[in-house]
């Protein structure tokens, strides 16, 4: 598989890389090993510190940093600053709050004492997406080397301009050689590093297939996993919801990152009585978006990732088509080069339309309508998917006792479903398992270790 920088406005290849050899990854992973037996010793105080200086660089270096997101995978060039800022703000959220969270847990057993202590468990193998090229790496990364563990990454293919620079982030931070790695190779190539015996963890963040994989690899080798997949956000709107705001934040939770985030509001139920005052203002602001080259300051929905991307998103919604849904907006490719899409809207998706269950990636909206909250309820909940969700209303209490009925690792009420440093992510079903982000981000790959202080003559 080639490693290459496409330019997904023109399709383009920018620049392409040499895989790494197997000798070359071995390496890197003797380096991880190294230099864990160090980093483990070292004092949160210095962690924090480096973690302060990596973030403090992602800041300094925005401009450049976001605009290599936007030429590898087409993310308008303002996303791509704030997400370059987010990850920032996780790397200092880890500094500041890590050594709070790893602090010993004191317990109060019958006699003696006890308490559980956090130690890190080694180096820890990461396989990252293209959609959020920093924030995603920065999410595994940051926490867990303020554990005290060690971070090789292999982040995808198309983006391995934004791979480099992050290790790069850390060369200038003066980062220990062997603490952050990346690593140019395939995708089939990491399934086979999971098995690697100094590899002590792994996290995907990914698609089904990509994650299935792995988890299986990792069963097999008896080591834990974090997967974060694919989502069908039910974005719910109730009867009494403020209409003109929900079509506000349906059109940013379906377009954000052109569409292409596991947590975009992709299902769109609205209840008989507000359906089609809703349909028809999201429909003409879905409408109205200015398609083009997402470098350009006035862009609001730029191409997919690639030219793969585009063709497959165009054919979900083909066959979406011919098995009875209307194409209410779009519904094709953008005429001329790169790899755009309409804006789409479809409707009358049955249970048997593919459609239905899929996860469609891109800036297609799926539409449905329902006679009430107990219907939104459980259309919401009839998908294999259950990361994200939003529901609006302007009883606050309902939304919650809606959110408590969705079957999903995150619920929103009045937003579509979001990030940040300090709020817990990650899904359930075939969404994946465990979290990344707040406290419990750093909890995953720890060992909790009991210690034990008893006399001589205490009971068992």
């Amino acid at each position: 598989m080639s490693i290459q920088t496409v330019n997904p406005v023109t399709n383009k290849v920018v620049k392409s890389f040499e895989e790494m050899t197997d000798s070359a990854v071995d390496a890197a992973v003797v380096q991880a090993t190294k230099t864990f037996e160090m980093w483990k010793k070292t004092s949160y105080e210095h962690r924090a510190d480096l973690l302060h200086k990596v973030a403090a660089l992602m800041r300094k270096h925005k401009e450049k940093l976001a605009k290599t997101i936007t030429l590898e995978m087409g993310k308008l060039l303002t996303q791509a600053e704030g997400e370059i800022m987010l990850s920032a703000n996780i790397f200092d959220y880890y500094a500041d709050n890590g050594a709070k969270f790893l602090a010993d847990k004191v317990l109060s057993p019958e006699h003696g004492e006890a308490f559980i202590r956090h130690s890190p468990i080694g180096v820890l193998f990461g396989v990252e997406p293209w959609n959020f090229p920093f924030y995603q790496v920065s999410r595994f990364a940051a926490p867990n080397i303020m554990v005290g563990n060690t971070i090789v990454v292999k982040h995808a293919s198309i983006v391995p301009q934004c791979g480099i620079a992050i290790e790069e982030l850390f060369e200038e931070a003066n980062a220990p050689k062997g603490l952050y790695t990346n690593l140019l190779i395939s995708g089939k190539r990491a399934s086979a590093l999971v098995s690697d015996k100094r590899i002590k963890g792994v996290s995907l963040t990914g698609s089904e297939a990509a994650g299935a994989n792995l988890a299986s690899e990792a069963g097999k080798n008896l080591k834990k996993s974090v997967l974060e997949l694919g989502g069908s956000d039910a974005f719910i709107i109730l009867e009494d919801a403020d209409i003109d705001k929900a079509v506000e934040w349906a059109l940013v939770g379906r377009i954000n990152n052109n569409g292409e985030c596991c947590v975009a509001s992709k299902r769109f139920i609205a209840v008989e009585a507000i359906a089609d005052e809703f349909l028809k203002k999201f429909t003409d602001k879905m409408a109205n978006l200015k398609v083009g080259d997402p470098m350009n300051a006035d862009t609001e929905l730029g191409p997919l990732s690639s030219e793969e991307a585009a063709v497959h998103l165009a054919d979900q919604v083909d066959k979406a088509v011919k098995a009875g849904a209307k194409v209410l907006l779009g519904g094709k490719r953008r005429e001329g080069e790169g790899a755009f899409m309409q804006p789409t809207i479809l409707t009358d998706i049955e249970v048997d339309n593919p459609a239905y269950y899929e996860e469609l990636f891109g800036p297609v909206a799926s539409f449905y309508r329902v006679k009430n909250e107990k219907a939104a309820i459980v259309l919401a909940n009839d998908s294999p998917f259950g990361l994200g969700g939003s529901v609006f209303t302007q009883d606050i209490e309902r939304g919650k006792r809606v959110a408590d009925q969705i079957d999903t690792g995150m619920v929103f009420i009045n937003h579509p479903t979001w990030t940040q440093a300090d709020l817990p992510f990650g899904g359930t079903k075939r969404s994946g398992y465990g979290r990344e982000l707040a406290e419990l981000g750093i909890d995953e790959f720890v060992n909790k270790k009991l210690i034990r202080v008893s006399g001589l003559t205490d009971p068992m």
